[in-house]
């Protein structure tokens, strides 16, 4: 009998982990398939993160103030380069 208890203590124990590892990887998936999140590659500023949607021609972010943006290939990438690094982008571009 001991080692039955033993043996299910042992068993519950290393499930436990499991169970609450899935259960915060789906809370974060949760929260970033409806987020995304760009930081400065050249250190202007920190992080921006903005609210993401499917719309009927692809999808598309929420600024802070409202602004609506398409994601273009990469939403990441659009965020960083519209946000965070606006004015290097529009410097490097030459605009």
């Amino acid at each position: 009998m001991h080692k039955v208890l033993t043996f299910a203590l042992l068993v519950g124990l290393g499930t436990a982990p499991l169970v609450a590892s899935t259960a915060a990887d789906a809370k974060q998936s949760r929260k970033s398939a409806n987020t995304v999140t760009a930081c400065s590659e050249r250190g202007g500023f920190d992080c921006y993160t903005a609210r993401v949607f499917d719309s009927r021609v692809g999808r598309k972010m929420v600024l802070r103030r409202g602004t609506v943006i398409d994601c273009g290939p990469d939403c990441r990438d659009t965020l960083r380069r519209e946000t965070v690094d606006f004015w290097e982008t529009l410097r490097e571009n030459g605009s």
